[in-house]
């Protein structure tokens, strides 16, 4: 029974080095091959709009409902230790450097980085990638290099524009609903608003882009067993992808603060 019982760890841990292995020997491929993205270029922009573009709907739904129940979260731990004045400054903060990057990051893992699984899984079971490779091209430059990097370089975007909705919605309900005035709202913002917060926001974003997209590609490359196994890729990539979002966000604060 114990024996049986650390057979098995082993073989987890083993299989998680190895699969350690072939992701970051997939992210040494993808930078090998980024010069390739000019000549792809054509590729590279259509999954730019995917990325990017695409997902700004859903982006702004969650942007605004965020901003706005961090308005009543931040009045209500305001409440009795600070005037509600400073309540601008609260929401925009956690807004830019935690709730706008984590959010729009598991937003997009669900939307972009299970569809890229999706994806190149059902080329992988229908035997489109190894057409691919008996043509000579590479699948990693031509599939997975075009999708890390603009995921890498929308992300960042996504969070800018989720960052302003969100604290719009802060805005209107500090205004709407807690009688604070615009002048006295981004007065607060203005006062205490670090640039520092915002490009560690922004490169969160990056790393958060980029680890969903090579999760993405990584889980896709490897799917088998048909189309089980391609919703099998869809749901592993969507639950490594957000559990990883978390596990760097924390590692982030404690090497930069």
């Amino acid at each position: 029974m114990i024996l049986n019982l650390f057979e098995k760890l082993g073989k987890k841990t083993l299989d998680f080095f190895q699969e350690s292995g072939q992701v970051f020997k997939l992210l040494g491929e993808i930078f090998f091959y980024t010069p390739y993205l000019v000549k792809g270029r054509r590729n590279f922009l259509y999954q730019m709009e995917h990325i990017g573009v695409n997902s700004l709907p859903l982006v702004f739904i969650i942007a605004i409902f965020t901003g706005a129940v961090s308005a009543w979260q931040a009045a209500y731990q305001l409440k009795g230790l600070a005037p509600l004045s400073f309540l601008g400054a609260a929401t925009s903060r956690a807004i830019i450097t935690e709730l706008g990057p984590v959010l729009t990051a598991i937003v997009i893992a669900g939307r972009v980085g299970a569809s890229i699984a999706a994806e190149l899984g059902s080329m992988k079971v229908t035997e489109q990638i190894d057409a691919l490779e008996t043509m000579g091209i590479s699948p990693v430059r031509f599939l997975a290099t075009p999708r890390f990097f603009a995921s890498v370089i929308m992300m960042p975007i996504l969070v800018i524009f989720a960052n302003v909705i969100a604290t719009i919605g802060a805005y209107f309900i500090s205004n709407f609903f807690l009688g604070i005035s615009f002048n006295v709202f981004f007065e607060s913002v203005r006062r205490y608003f670090l640039f520092g917060d915002f490009i560690f926001g922004l490169v969160k974003g990056m790393v958060f882009g980029g680890v969903t997209s090579l999760l993405g590609c990584h889980i896709g490359f490897k799917t088998e067993g048909g189309a089980e196994g391609v919703g099998f890729s869809t749901i592993r990539s969507f639950v490594l992808s957000s559990a990883f979002i978390l596990i760097l966000d924390y590692l982030l604060w404690t090497l930069v603060f």
